[in-house]
């Protein structure tokens, strides 16, 4: 199914693209890296965008698309800054938790959903909580609590964005999309980080990385926001939710973080939740 390849390139993109986020934005600053992976981001689907941009489309995708990319911009900061100030065995899971939104969205309209997925939200939750309580001394000592809301407000985001997106997408046009999604995205970055008189410009030392940074971003985003196109769209958000295992596995393995048991088996848990949304 197109949905699960998509959703599936998305987690891997991204789940290396946040092992890059840790080191970076603590060496360069948050808005500094957000700017410059949308930048390059940017650069990288203008082309295919301008290409696509006579597609038909409904005259909703525009501006859907736009929406899409303002959620995004406001996303991706928290995203930044969560995983600037907390370990990766907390910030990933809660982040990657956002598909429970949708559960509980469905609720909410009256879309009928069974036990065994109200069980796995469940599951989800109480994973998260435990993965937060159940840090080493690094954890005790760096205070999560503040991690752990710009986690939640991150995995928000993240669910409204593929939301617009994907019905953005609906209309089709989902390469003359990627451009102004992105465009969006930075306007509001450059806007916010200007209100705050925020410094922007990278360091050069971390160019080429945020270069990998942008086109890993760009590719993930696309893959998702592209699958509105496809049937049953929300299996690409539920299954790129899984790029935080893959971050957490990476940085386990590369950055050393430590990593006991009980962190393995809550994090396999709520991913193990979030797969089986997906079904």
């Amino acid at each position: 199914m197109m949905a699960i390849l998509l959703g599936l390139t998305a987690a891997l993109a991204w789940g290396i693209h946040d092992l890059c986020v840790r080191q970076v934005s603590q060496g360069t600053g948050i808005f500094a890296s957000i700017v410059a992976v949308l930048i390059f981001g940017t650069l990288l689907v203008t082309p295919m965008s301008l290409w696509a941009w006579d597609a038909p489309r409904g005259p909703n995708a525009l501006p859907l698309g736009l929406a899409s990319g303002v959620l995004f911009g406001l996303a991706a900061i928290a995203h930044y800054k969560a995983f600037s100030i907390g370990p990766v065995r907390l910030v990933a899971p809660i982040i990657g938790a956002y598909p429970a939104l949708s559960v509980g969205w469905a609720v909410y309209t009256g879309t009928p959903v069974s036990a065994l997925q109200l069980l796995a939200v469940g599951i989800i939750i109480a994973g998260v909580g435990y993965v937060a309580r159940a840090g080493d001394n690094e954890a005790a000592r760096t205070h999560p609590g503040p991690a752990i809301l710009w986690s939640i407000l991150a995995g928000t985001g993240f669910a409204a964005t593929f939301a617009v997106g994907q019905a953005a997408t609906a209309e089709g046009g989902e390469l003359a999309l990627l451009a102004p999604t992105r465009i969006a995205a930075l306007i509001v970055v450059l806007a916010i980080a200007a209100m705050g008189r925020v410094p922007i410009l990278p360091g050069w030392t971390q160019i080429r990385i945020l270069a990998a940074m942008g086109a890993l971003d760009a590719l993930a985003l696309g893959a998702v926001i592209s699958a509105g196109g496809v049937s049953n769209p929300e299996l690409a958000s539920v299954l790129a939710a899984t790029f935080g295992l893959i971050t957490v596995v990476l940085a386990a393995l590369f950055l050393r973080e430590p990593m006991m048991r009980r962190h393995w088996t809550a994090v396999a848990l709520v991913f193990a939740a979030i797969a089986y949304l997906a079904t």
